[in-house]
């Protein structure tokens, strides 16, 4: 369920094992590889995804589908979602 007029949250500072779509990411923010990298792993505005522990230097885990990514803090602060339900 995509939802784009509720509130949304930056995927950094996301709660834990909870489900959320991706509504926007700021690809202005991101170095054109970084911005090339996240589409070639799914992440696009209306993704599903389902934030994961924090790990080194403020990097999560991050779902998408079954494949799990270890997601950058920088990167994680360009992409804001919506909370999902399950």
């Amino acid at each position: 369920l995509y939802v784009p007029h509720m509130a949304s949250d930056c995927l950094a500072t996301f709660p834990r094992r909870r489900n959320a779509t991706v509504s926007t990411i700021d690809w202005t923010r991101l170095a054109p590889p970084e911005a090339r990298r996240l589409r070639e792993l799914g992440f696009r505005p209306g993704t599903r995804v389902q934030i994961g522990r924090t790990v080194a230097g403020g990097a999560r885990i991050v779902s998408v589908g079954t494949a799990r990514y270890a997601v950058d803090a920088h990167t994680l602060r360009q992409l804001e979602v919506v909370p999902v339900e399950a």
